[in-house]
């Protein structure tokens, strides 16, 4: 049974039980007491001042916080009625327990006290009334008194200790609808913070593809184009040399069909051909015959350090670098020769192409002015980073230039090679 039903059951007792107990108290009373006019009139008036008070300044239980004053005067006048009653007529001690009922309108510790008062009053009417307090019928009086303390007192405690339970559940109650606000409040707030990281996350997922795709088109349908292009023209140069100038269009069908391979391959984001048949050792030579075949330039490739399998987005990434590099080579260096050199070292692995043509200034093309120049070297940067790999350029106007890239040594276990080429 809660707090709640309990005060109802209080309310309802002490809105009958008074009312039937002074009732029954003024009838033993009337049939005990003297016949004279006086007791009876007192007996009668006494009543009626009780009954009179409880109906006009009663209080109900349920807001004894709220009219704690109104309450406690109520609860005194009553304990004015009992002694008045009990004093004329110990029956009256049939009403006189009534001011146990009414003693939760008492605030606080003031309930002991209340309580003691009633004990004393109720031990009076025990002992017979006033007229026997004499002789030994004071150890009695002390007794009762006793007793009825004792057991009033314990029942007090308890009711003061069940008190402070409902008063503290209702304050962890408190706490808990508090808590509820606030956590719901917070899952408002993280809904939106969901919602901020998810259109975040897309807009990042959208900024990383692009990135991608304009790296892929560069390093395939750009680098492809302008060996077509340079392939064409030099077939043009060949007007009057039949085998020449078909040399020249047969390289340039050949670019052509192998950029459509690799544009088709970067929309499946899928790895460069030269890497599905082989190793990056193998790709980077099959690259560079290729490359001296469209540029009429001799490429020299080496390895320096025992060759491993890498994890395959490194050696993408390599790879990719060594294109971009060959094509700027081709495209700006007016280089006599060029060398490759993949070096295998205990920490990292690293790609140095060098060639000697007329260098350029870095600092010149690194940040990618809006015409569009120095975009590869822009993307090949990124391209590295996003491995924790680096990238160097080493190159004085007159003097050639060595384009260094770099990438952490994270080997490739030979049990595992052909999962990831099912996978690639």
């Amino acid at each position: 049974m809660n707090t709640q039903e309990r005060e109802r059951q209080m309310e309802a007792t002490t809105k009958v039980l008074p009312y039937v107990a002074l009732v029954v108290a003024l009838g033993l009373a009337l049939v005990t007491g003297s016949s004279s006019t006086g007791y009876r009139v007192a007996a009668v008036g006494l009543s009626a001042v009780a009954a009179l008070w409880m109906a006009l300044m009663h209080t109900p239980i349920r807001q004894r916080d709220e009219r704690k004053v109104r309450g406690t005067v109520f609860y005194l006048g009553l304990l004015a009625c009992i002694a008045g009653l009990i004093l004329l007529n110990p029956f009256f001690a049939v009403f006189g327990w009534s001011g146990y009922l009414f003693v939760a309108l008492v605030p606080g510790w003031w309930k002991l006290p209340a309580m003691i008062a009633n004990a004393g009053l109720m031990a009076v009417s025990e002992v017979g009334g006033t007229a026997q307090l004499h002789g030994l019928v004071w150890i009695a009086y002390f007794g009762l008194f006793a007793v009825n303390t004792f057991i009033v007192g314990m029942l007090t405690k308890a009711g003061m200790d069940e008190e402070l339970r409902n008063e503290q559940r209702i304050k962890e109650i408190g706490e808990l609808s508090e808590a509820n606000r606030r956590l719901a409040q917070t899952m408002e707030e993280n809904a939106g913070l969901h919602a901020q990281l998810v259109v975040q996350a897309r807009e990042a997922g959208i900024f990383d593809e692009r990135q991608r795709m304009a790296g892929e088109i560069h390093d395939t349908l750009a680098q492809g184009l302008m060996g077509i292009l340079a392939q064409l023209e030099a077939a043009d140069l060949a007007e009057h040399d039949g085998p020449r100038r078909r040399r020249h269009l047969g390289l340039a069908k050949e670019l052509a069909r192998e950029s459509l391979a690799e544009a088709r391959r970067s929309v499946q984001a899928l790895r460069p051909r030269q890497l599905e048949a082989a190793r990056l050792p193998e790709a980077l030579r099959d690259l560079a015959k290729q490359w001296t075949q469209t540029s009429g330039i001799p490429v020299r490739a080496e390895v320096d350090g025992e060759p491993s399998p890498l994890q395959p987005a490194l050696e993408v990434v390599l790879f990719r670098a060594a294109q971009e590099a060959l094509a700027n080579t081709a495209k700006h260096a007016e280089a006599a020769h060029v060398g490759m050199t993949l070096t295998y070292m205990h920490d990292q692995v690293s790609l140095d192409v060098l060639d000697d043509g007329k260098g350029f200034d870095p600092d010149a093309v690194e940040p990618a002015p809006a015409n569009g120049t120095g975009y590869g070297l822009s993307a090949m940067r990124h391209r590295l980073r996003q491995v924790g790999g680096s990238l160097e350029i080493e190159s004085t106007p007159g003097d050639g230039t060595t384009v260094s890239a770099s990438v952490p040594a994270l080997y490739f276990h030979e049990r595992n090679q052909g999962n990831e080429a099912g996978q690639a």
